[in-house]
């Protein structure tokens, strides 16, 4: 295999680092489509098998699935061999009597409900739970989860909560994890933090987060991990119904999916492993999270994020106006042009 383009990188000044590439495991939760129990083991031992040491969950996958099932397989590895981070925000507690299940996109999923708990006795307990499903006594990193309508509770009790966590050593690094990225700069501006995980903003179909979120976490030394950077999709397979940000794409973002796939032809790339290569272009960009729903898809991943993508490529965009000439660059020699 070809010599992976960037090294670990530290989360803030945490001194928790991770790869650059790591397995998004909301797949494991059955979200929308069941995965058998084996199935969902080999893909944790394929992305391990690659070099991935860095996987990312949460009690909202699968009410408790995702965090269960990738507790077991990784069961018998070094603990200190990998990177390993979940969310709080989201308790999961059981149904009340009559009370029905929503699986909020996952299937087959146990039968329990999910309950927004800022507290700092809500976050410590969702914490501790998740602790008990992955079989581990400690987590690298901590998320407070999609709170972009919760701003009041975060600031409040649950950043507190968790920056309490990190005060005693008992998790590493904190931060947040959403596909909002005006919050997230928000956030970022105001409070104490190691990282954010932010999906579908900065990719090759969107800027949003280079507008705003990009900015402020360079200022302050905030590390940003991304996620869906396929864009639900459109960017794996922009063929007609494809889906951006899980629904139907619209007809003018299909359109600029597919000049982008006709472009990355040109250079023998496949589309997706530019749309996995470029937001490493900004330098705050520690890792990518991506999810994987059969062992020959967390294998794939792996070859994408390695392959050998030519500098003219990237200038090749800008200059037909599919990359706006302000965005930064993935380059293998920064500064070159053509």
């Amino acid at each position: 295999m070809p010599t992976p383009p960037y090294g670990p990188r530290e989360l803030g000044r945490s001194g928790v680092t991770v790869p650059p590439l790591g397995l998004g495991c909301a797949p494991l939760g059955n979200l929308y489509r069941a995965v058998p129990e084996e199935r969902a083991q080999d893909v944790v031992r394929a992305a391990f098998a690659t070099g991935a040491r860095y996987f990312d969950t949460a009690p909202h996958y699968g009410a408790g699935l995702s965090e269960e099932r990738l507790g077991r397989a990784l069961r018998g590895h070094d603990r200190g061999a990998y990177t390993l981070s979940t969310k709080v925000g989201r308790r999961l507690r059981p149904l009340a009597p009559g009370e029905a299940a929503d699986g909020e996109g996952f299937v087959d999923a146990p039968v329990r409900a999910r309950v927004r708990d800022f507290s700092r006795d809500g976050i410590r307990a969702t914490l501790d739970a998740s602790l008990a499903r992955l079989g581990v006594d400690a987590v690298d990193i901590v998320y407070l989860h999609d709170v972009e309508n919760h701003l009041r509770e975060v600031y409040e009790t649950g950043f507190p909560a968790l920056a309490e966590l990190r005060d005693q050593k008992a998790v590493r690094a904190i931060g947040f994890g959403m596909n909002h990225s005006g919050p997230l700069a928000r956030l970022v501006a105001d409070l104490d933090v190691d990282v954010v995980l932010c999906a579908g903003r900065w990719t090759l179909l969107e800027r949003t987060a280079f507008d705003d979120l990009l900015p402020v976490c360079a200022r302050r030394g905030t590390s940003v991990v991304v996620g869906g950077v396929y864009n639900s999709g459109l960017l794996a397979d922009p063929s007609p119904g494809a889906p951006y940000d899980y629904a139907p794409a619209p007809a003018a973002l299909l359109d600029r999916a597919r000049q982008l796939a006709a472009v990355c032809a040109e250079f023998d790339v496949p589309l997706k492993a530019a749309a996995l290569r470029f937001p490493f272009g900004h330098t705050s960009v520690a890792a990518a999270v991506v999810g994987a729903a059969t062992p020959g898809e967390a294998a794939e991943n792996a070859a994408l994020f390695t392959r050998d993508i030519p500098d003219e490529l990237w200038h090749t965009l800008v200059a037909r106006g599919l990359l706006d000439a302000d965005l930064p660059l993935p380059l293998a020699e920064p500064g070159a042009h053509p």
